[in-house]
């Protein structure tokens, strides 16, 4: 896994590049990577905003992300982290976003959704008032700690990020 701090960077670096804005939709990161991008100096320029959508409720308020969208698929889908990186690019300045949903445990996991498993999703709309132009959706599922599941998370939506900012450019 790479360094979280240095992958961040990249991601600055990148969106720097383009003249970007980066906007985030966080559940089970809790923030994590907006802490992360923040800690960077001069992230003000590259970004503009993060939502917290830990609730279901925060989810729909926040993002627009459809309570039917919620009740049929669950808040850990590939669908709601979709719906999530939509609605984070609609509700921000941004040109590129990344969502995060997923269950870290210690409970709360089931058969059909184990611990571990995390949703992602990475839009890009370098136009504004269009759909998104780009968009990928992955699940992964990752073991250990509730800590170290979340950083894994983490840490994978910062790649994703940088890997659609190079293919969308």
């Amino acid at each position: 896994m790479e360094d979280i701090e240095a992958l961040s960077q990249d991601v600055g670096l990148a969106l720097q590049a383009q003249g970007w804005q980066l906007a985030l939709a966080e559940s089970c990161t809790g923030g994590m990577v907006a802490q992360v991008v923040t800690a960077i100096a001069g992230s003000s320029a590259w970004f503009d905003r993060g939502f917290v959508t830990y609730s279901n409720e925060a989810k729909t308020d926040m993002l627009g992300v459809p309570r039917s969208l919620i009740e049929i698929h669950g808040a850990v889908s590939e669908a709601v982290a979709e719906a999530m990186a939509i609605g984070a690019l609609q509700h921000s300045r941004a040109q590129i976003s990344a969502s995060i949903t997923g269950i870290a445990g210690p409970g709360g996991g089931s058969v059909e959704k184990p611990i571990g498993m995390v949703c992602f999703s990475w839009a890009a709309n370098t136009q504004k008032g269009q759909q998104a132009k780009k968009m990928l959706v992955e699940t992964c599922y990752y073991e250990g700690s509730r800590t170290e599941i979340r950083q894994q998370a983490a840490s994978h939506a910062l790649a994703g990020l940088l890997n659609l900012i190079k293919h969308t450019a």
